[in-house]
């Protein structure tokens, strides 16, 4: 069967010819050897100077014995997974590790790696700057000298209201005990007092109201007010933590403050500057308030960086709960912090909230993580609860792109028992949802602004529709950007996602999103012989059979043709 078909937008013309055999997605089609139609009309190109022509092609792709030069940057996970399971038994959903002590060393990272850890999250909240360098280049170098494909994101610490207890270790509150908040500066530690790290925190409280600690970890209730500090007695006794949150309460309703402080600190930044020092691939921003803050950080990065280095935003606060979807639209990604946001928000809120924030994200196109006590019992103990399980579970039926990982493997004494379960789980969730076709409710908003955007968002949809209802076995996308990858994780497709890229920071941004494996290659602007050389190479390694069926995808650009976009679809059997 071969169906051919040219879409040229710049001269008003639209022409199909094709030759089909038997039936094509069910419908019976005549027998008579060809049929061609043409229609002309016309369209108002006025306004652009840009040329898209769109190729569907179905044929067969033979093998030859002989290799071209080239390599195929295959990292040794996914190229093991897939030699193990085939194509439909690749995790889709993405995971990211926290660093901690627990797991610093080259050796614990590689067994991370080798567990399917794809981004390594560094909270730059913990650690000295020396800390984080090594184990940056740790990562890099196992990625060089092993194989891996692993991320670095660096986690911003953020401007917000915390406590200092003048230790490092924890201290136990007591019901009915008396303690003394402050703003007092001072070294060490004195019995019943709490530190708070900004001069105004208790401006706007009364006598009755509610401190609420990490979200519920321990509560206070305001005895009365002496000069700036409080003075509060303890009504739900629990551990006060180091650098523990607080937010205030009335009458059962979240106390709003808006203590007008900037998004991103003195700090913050100087870790930005060491981040792109260290050729970092994502920042994550933390307490973001609203789209401006990203927009900044993003177009600091395009005049610094000499990489694409992707802005994520952490929702986790009421701020960025109301401005969320201009928020996601400045970004390159969202990070649900439950943590953080259940500390703003009633805890029977979250479930519905991180779907909502999934759902938006999944429409705008941008990658989703969702983080914070996954497994938060693995952090002691060497076996999830049964509702860490579901919660996870439930995180990977809404299609997020990634599930984050942080106590547990930051400091956990389980980490690689915590991955484990992030990975099967997800892996056994992925395959219900094939099972249950859940992709054929989801509907997708609009994106494209121009008409190359909006053709190229069509032949991703259309892909996708095209790959679930023939059934191949894997799509392979050649990009230089990873627009079109995207646009096709966008839609879940059931098979894999192959990308082929000669970008190291598209490869590296594409590892955040679902069901793509990114793979560094040279790409050329003859697509045929990009093709056939990809083909070749995976067939030699033994991960492609015959009689398998890819579906190609392509936004190469070829340089020799000015103002073009070369866009393509096409089936391939291997024979």
């Amino acid at each position: 069967m071969a169906v051919v078909g040219d879409l040229a937008l710049m001269g008003t013309k639209i022409k199909l010819i094709g030759k089909l055999e038997k039936r094509v997605f069910g419908v019976p089609l005549s027998t008579s050897p060809r049929f061609s139609f043409s229609q002309t009309r016309k369209l108002d190109v006025s306004k652009s100077r840009t040329a898209v022509r769109a190729v569907l092609q179905v044929e067969k792709i033979q093998s030859s014995d002989e290799l071209k030069e080239g390599s195929l940057g295959f990292d040794v996970v996914s190229e093991r997974e897939l030699k193990e399971n085939g194509f439909l038994g690749l995790r889709k959903t993405k995971l990211v590790c926290t660093i901690g002590p627990a797991c610093s060393s080259i050796d614990e990272l590689e067994k991370l790696a080798i567990a399917g850890m794809n981004v390594a999250r560094l909270n730059m909240c913990h650690n000295s700057r020396e800390w984080h360098q090594d184990v940056i280049r740790k990562i890099k170098k196992l990625n060089q000298e092993k194989g891996y494909c692993v991320s670095v994101m660096i986690d911003t610490e953020g401007n917000q209201i915390q406590v200092d207890l003048g230790s490092s270790s924890s201290v136990k509150a007591e019901e009915d005990s008396i303690w003394y908040f402050t703003t007092e500066k001072f070294e060490g530690s004195r019995p019943f007092t709490i530190q708070a790290n900004y001069e105004g925190f208790s401006e706007g409280v009364n006598s009755g109201d509610e401190i609420v600690i990490d979200g519920g970890m321990a509560t206070f209730e305001v005895i009365e007010k002496v000069g700036n500090g409080l003075r509060c007695k303890c009504t739900d006794p629990g551990l006060l933590l180091p650098r523990a949150k607080l937010s205030f309460w009335r009458d059962g309703k979240l106390l709003g403050r808006d203590y007008d402080l900037p998004t991103l600190s003195t700090k913050d930044w100087s870790d930005i500057v060491f981040g792109i020092s260290e050729n970092i691939d994502f920042i994550a921003v933390s307490f973001v308030k609203d789209a401006e803050a990203i927009t900044h950080l993003r177009d600091y990065l395009t005049t610094t960086s000499s990489k694409a280095i992707k802005v994520l935003a952490k929702i986790e606060s009421l701020e960025s709960l109301r401005r969320l979807e201009e928020i996601v639209e400045a970004s390159d990604g969202i990070m649900i912090a439950r943590g953080d946001l259940g500390v703003e928000i009633p805890l029977e809120q979250i479930p519905s909230v991180q779907k909502d924030i999934t759902y938006v994200c999944r429409q705008l196109n941008k990658p989703v993580i969702v983080a914070s006590q996954l497994l938060e019992s693995m952090v002691e103990y060497p076996t999830p609860t049964r509702a860490e399980v579901a919660d996870v579970s439930e995180a990977v039926r809404q299609y997020a792109d990634a599930l984050m990982l942080s106590g547990e493997s930051a400091i956990g004494s389980y980490g690689m028992k915590a991955l484990s379960v992030l990975r099967t789980t997800s892996t056994r969730m992925e395959q219900s949802c094939r099972e249950e076709n859940r992709q054929t409710l989801l509907h997708q908003r609009k994106l494209g602004a121009s008409l190359p955007d909006q053709i190229a968002e069509q032949i991703c949809n259309c892909a996708v529709e095209m790959a679930d209802n023939l059934g191949v076995d894997a799509i392979f996308v050649y990009t230089r950007h990873g627009k079109m990858a995207s646009l096709l994780s966008r839609n879940r497709p059931n098979p894999p996602i192959f990308a082929f890229t000669n970008d190291n920071s598209t490869q590296m941004a594409l590892n955040l999103q679902w069901g793509v494996t990114p793979l560094l290659t040279d790409l050329s602007d003859d697509m045929e012989g990009n093709v056939k050389k990809t083909v070749e190479l995976i067939k030699a390694k033994g991960m492609i059979k015959k009689d398998d069926t890819i579906l190609v995808v392509s936004d190469i650009i070829p340089i020799s043709t000015a103002q073009t976009i070369f866009q393509s679809i096409q089936v391939m059997t291997i024979t």
